[in-house]
């Protein structure tokens, strides 16, 4: 993502399209010799960035800089560089290219920390787990199916990310103000060769579609697409990171802690989940970035207007490393993620008395019990329970009382039979299976993962 955001991709891709713009034109008919096409060839990736800077200074424009930086490089092909053309043919071109790159290594990020948790559901799709709403104990889940919610949020960010690859065009050669006026006098008239440039541009830098209007430049809303698209990947992992930082305060799941890692200066003992920190503090700052863009789609005058340029060469790269940097860390975690099964099962078995309540009534009024009655036992006892276990500190013995109270008319093997963890997940472990077949498998099966650097995180 470094590479892409780099000042060498950004020159490098400038005159890559001047050498498709000379190409192009030349092909048309203008009087372009090979040998002008050759010398820019001959410096594609050799930008003199100190000279360029240099003549920035005096010009105070860095795309006429960058002409005269390649002229001063290529003398022969001076006459001709950025003929007919405006700036934002050059660097707006540049700027959807960098873009398209980075949202198809985005894609290949997400992919790469879908594969990872995918493994993780699969491999917990029938642990029993304690499931919470406002964070207070409800029915039990399964660690894979409380997984499968992650792997879930990511798939709606990897649909939403090819649909933005999927809508990209090339802002095409249009000019000053996206009339093609200028090329429409370069070609003397002829409205077919206009056309016939604007493909042949695009085609030359791997596009099969051009927007077919354009103001001076392209269309900020593709900018707020983007970034949208990327917080909403900001969403998911902050979701992610802070289901994993309340896991790790139950101590039922960790993320990877090394060998040598200090958890806190002071606090010896501490295991800090601080990967899972920063994906969630990455997250929230990703969220934040997409509101620029969508401020400057806002905000455009008529055919352009510049307050968009500063904001922008902050915004974008920024949330393309951001997003990138982010789900590195989920790979890292997803990779290594810890279970504590026996805290898993002891925070499942001390609640699940309480939510066992209602097949323990069914079992009595097969036997013939009053279902009113013994719901009124049933609370009684649960209240009992309840206080118990708040101001005196005891484990949940509500099954004993239940065992006990003859109204009931349950053994305590009857009892135990009732609250096996696996009586109250439902269809859990079918759900992640059918999702991971049907939505998650098909959709990785044949895609290699972006390499990722070696992560110490």
């Amino acid at each position: 993502m470094e590479r892409i955001f780099s000042p060498a991709m950004k020159f490098g891709t400038w005159r890559r399209l001047w050498l498709a713009l000379a190409e192009t034109e030349k092909e048309l008919g203008l009087p372009i010799t090979e040998a002008q096409i050759a010398a820019i060839r001959a410096h594609l990736d050799d930008t003199d960035l100190d000279r360029a800077a240099e003549i920035e200074k005096e010009v105070r424009h860095d795309v006429m800089a960058h002409v005269r930086t390649l002229a001063e490089q290529a003398p022969e092909a001076a006459a001709i560089l950025h003929l007919g053309a405006t700036s934002a043919d050059i660097a707006d071109n540049a700027e959807i290219i960098q873009i398209r790159e980075a949202l198809v290594l985005t894609r290949l990020r997400i992919i790469a920390a879908i594969r990872r948790l995918r493994d993780f559901a699969d491999r917990e799709k029938g642990t029993p787990c304690l499931g919470f709403t406002h964070f207070q104990p409800a029915q039990p889940t399964t660690l894979g199916k409380r997984a499968c919610l992650w792997v879930f949020d990511l798939l709606t960010d990897l649909k939403e990310i090819e649909a933005r690859i999927a809508e990209i065009r090339f802002r095409g050669i249009k000019g000053t103000t996206g009339t093609q006026a200028s090329f429409l006098a370069l070609f003397g008239g002829d409205r077919e060769k206009v056309a016939a440039l604007d493909r042949g541009v695009a085609a030359r830098l791997g596009f099969d579609r051009v927007y077919p209007v354009t103001g001076q430049t392209y269309p900020r809303k593709l900018d707020a697409q983007a970034l949208a698209a990327l917080s909403g990947i900001g969403q998911s992992l902050s979701k992610f990171g802070n289901d994993l930082r309340l896991l790790a305060h139950l101590r039922e799941i960790e993320e990877p802690f090394e060998k040598g890692q200090i958890g806190s200066s002071a606090m010896a003992y501490k295991r800090n989940p601080m990967r899972a920190e920063r994906m969630c503090a990455l997250g929230r700052h990703l969220i934040t970035l997409a509101t620029g863009p969508a401020m400057t789609a806002a905000t455009q005058w008529l055919e352009r207007t510049l307050d968009d340029s500063a904001g922008r060469r902050l915004q974008i790269a920024e949330a393309f490393l951001t997003a990138d940097a982010a789900l590195l860390i989920a790979d890292n975690v997803s990779s290594g993620l810890v279970v504590h099964r026996r805290n898993v099962a002891r925070h499942l078995e001390a609640e699940l008395p309480f939510l066992a309540t209602e097949n323990i009534l069914m079992a009595a009024v097969k036997k013939g019990k009053d279902r009113q009655e013994l719901h009124e036992r049933i609370r009684v006892h649960s209240r009992a329970t309840a206080d118990r276990i708040a101001e005196e500190g005891e484990n949940n013995d509500l099954l004993e009382r239940i065992a006990a109270d003859p109204l009931f008319g349950l053994t305590p093997d009857e009892i135990k039979s009732i609250v096996r963890p696996e009586e109250f997940i439902g269809v859990a472990p079918e759900q992640v299976e059918r999702f991971l077949a049907e939505e998650i498998d098909p959709v990785i099966r044949n895609e290699k993962a972006a390499d990722a650097p070696e992560l110490r995180v």
